[in-house]
């Protein structure tokens, strides 16, 4: 097995840790990548928020969450006492220039000062810029350090270059990290190894022989604590401007000169460019938006999105399915069928590649089509369907099965949540898996024509009740086509 690649000793610097986020994700991600053995010597991890804390509260905080987030297996008191040593808390508020900065002056201008320094904004997106402009006055940017930019970037192409602009106005493009925490998942990786190493597959990669594509992410859970953010957000704001758009692009992408992050990404921003613009007609016919209701499943009642919001309206939507075109020589005909929604019948991120069907079977009975079932989360892995002969009837007789491979148990490894790796690759500065400024401009652009369509109510709000796929407009989106949901394929 491959030994994890050791770094010399550096600052994390995380701000707004006392968030969900740190919680949840941060601290566990680095909590592995400590076990490996990458955290050496005196690598720091400091939080700052405006939480009145000392280090040995932020510890005990870090402590619970540890106990709670990562695998039972992996939390001896031995070993989370031993990273929480390397943990420290200055309270700061980081947009605020007149704060009290000295502190943390003090704190990483130590002996440790040439050490690469990652800051990590965990905070609201419009104090991106205000954090970096106080940390240029106080001379806190070295030349070796990153920050790390959390989505989304703005609400819309106005606000996101605004702030890629104020944060662009103290360091250079590869020294930002802009992160979709799906770039870093092993399965989205895997789509470039899937395609680039396999011929038998990029051969077929194109419109002469896919019928159509779908991807998509479902939650099963309501918008919970996040309302108030996510009622001003929306889901095509939260899920498909970022994590869907650049799981199509890694889908959709031509083969890269090389794995240089330049070269992948001009691969991306190419798919993004070639997105059919949405017109209002299109935006009519090929977008859905839903709304979450009420339902009660197996005697549990599950409370409506306005219920959770304790409002008596709202237009936001919780579910998104859109019909995306791309106009390029491989893909034109085949529509890319994008959804996301909150309160859907099972968690679950996919990419769905349904291939043609025969022009003539030799068979009496249609075979189905092959389809190619690549499972981002929680069951990593992919499976191909197939037609084989049934054993148990006549030679003639057809049975679907499918090849699987379950990626965890194949390689016997606990598979890493994809925020390690993405924390790992700020710290050595590989932009490989994060995104470029005109990334995220090139997707505002094609998101916002949608954006306002919805919001002079071109597609009317559909409702859905929770627990099940979404409104039935979304069916109707793939039967226009002669096409349906694979969920629904018998």
């Amino acid at each position: 097995m491959e030994q994890p690649h050791s770094y010399s000793p550096f600052d994390f610097i995380i701000f707004g840790a006392t968030g969900d986020l740190t919680t949840r994700k941060l601290l566990p991600a680095l909590y592995y990548r400590f076990l490996d053995g990458q955290l050496l010597g005196n690598t720091r991890i400091i939080g700052t928020a405006r939480s009145p804390l000392s280090d040995e509260d932020f510890r005990n905080r870090a402590r619970d969450g540890l106990n709670q987030f990562i695998r039972e297996e992996d939390r001896t008191p031995e070993k989370i006492e031993e990273f929480v040593q390397h943990i420290y808390y200055v309270s700061l508020d980081g947009a605020d220039p007149n704060g009290k900065w000295v502190d943390i002056e003090k704190l990483l201008n130590s002996d440790q000062a040439s050490a690469i320094r990652i800051f990590y904004f965990a905070t609201a997106p419009r104090l991106y810029g205000d954090i970096c402009d106080n940390l240029s006055n106080r001379k806190l940017l070295t030349k070796t350090t990153r920050v790390v930019l959390e989505k989304p970037i703005g609400t819309s192409l106005e606000t996101a270059e605004e702030i890629n602009s104020r944060v662009g106005k103290h360091l250079p493009e590869n020294h930002i990290f802009r992160i979709d925490h799906y770039l870093g998942k092993e399965t989205v990786q895997n789509i470039l190894a899937l395609r680039f190493a396999n011929p038998v597959f990029e051969r077929l990669w194109n419109s002469d022989s896919i019928d159509y594509v779908e991807i998509t992410a479902a939650e099963t859970v309501g918008v919970g604590k996040r309302g108030g953010y996510y009622d001003g957000a929306g889901a095509l704001r939260d899920m498909v401007q970022n994590h869907l758009l650049q799981v199509l692009c890694m889908v959709a992408m031509d083969p890269p000169i090389s794995l240089n992050a330049d070269d992948l990404r001009n691969e991306k921003l190419k798919v993004l460019r070639s997105l059919k613009p949405m017109t209002d007609e299109m935006i009519q016919t090929d977008t859905v938006r839903g709304q979450y209701t009420a339902n009660t499943i197996d005697g549990e009642a599950i409370p409506g999105y306005l219920e959770e919001l304790q409002k008596d309206k709202s237009n936001t939507e919780t579910f998104v399915a859109i019909k995306a075109q791309i106009n390029t020589s491989r893909w034109t005909g085949v529509p890319f069928y994008l959804r996301t929604g909150k309160r859907l019948a099972e968690k679950t991120s996919e990419i769905v590649i349904q291939f043609k069907k025969s022009a003539w079977s030799l068979f009496p009975t249609a075979s189905e089509p092959n389809r190619l079932h690549i499972r981002i989360q929680p069951d990593e892995g992919v499976s191909l369907s197939m037609q084989v002969k049934d054993p148990s009837k006549s030679h003639t007789s057809l049975r679907n099965t499918s090849i699987d491979i379950a990626f965890s148990p194949a390689f016997h490894i606990r598979y890493p949540d994809s925020y390690e790796g993405l924390l790992m690759d700020a710290v050595k500065g590989d932009p490989l898996l994060f995104i470029r400024r005109d990334e995220v401009d090139a997707a505002w652009k094609w998101i916002e024509p949608i954006l306002d369509g919805w919001a002079r109510d071109v597609v009317p709000l559909s409702k859905y009740k929770a627990g099940t796929w979404g409104p039935l407009e979304s069916e109707q989106l793939l039967a226009r086509d002669g096409h349906i949901w694979h969920e629904n394929m018998p």
